[in-house]
């Protein structure tokens, strides 16, 4: 078995709602998640954030607050994802890699679709929908 790989999550999130797109062509497709993906060589966790961001819906963070991590075992895949929280940027969400996603879509905190992929799911779990609403009240 490989070691762990060490994956960014962007919370993204505007007039309490927050991002989510749902997955296709990779582990958890069909299931609901975040923007984010893999933590390049060398990078930084904001240089990844804003890479991913921009690859995937064409938001440029204008900040970005870290968050907590999750531990998160996918079947025979497992990560430890780092969170960010972006609450300002620029643009609309597009769909810029239609191969690993369907579409972007924003839901309130309180009606988020289902299923949800693992790492979402544990970020839930973990820290609770209020504090996730509140990114200020986040405890780590």
């Amino acid at each position: 078995m490989e070691r762990p790989k060490i994956g960014v999550g962007v919370i993204v999130v505007q007039n309490g709602k927050t991002l989510l797109g749902k997955r296709k062509g990779s582990h958890g497709t069909n299931h609901w998640a975040s923007p984010g993906g893999h933590l390049e060589f060398g990078e930084t966790i904001e240089q990844c954030v804003e890479r991913e961001l921009r690859e995937e819906t064409g938001l440029i963070p204008l900040s970005q607050k870290r968050g907590p991590w999750t531990n998160d075992i996918m079947g025979d895949k497992h990560y430890v994802t780092l969170w960010v929280f972006v609450q300002e940027f620029e643009g609309i969400p597009q769909l810029l890699e239609p191969h690993k996603c369907e579409g972007w879509e924003w839901f309130d905190w309180n009606a988020l679709p289902q299923p949800l992929f693992v790492p979402v799911q544990n970020l839930i779990e973990q820290q609770g929908i209020d504090q996730l609403m509140d990114p200020s009240q986040l405890t780590f």
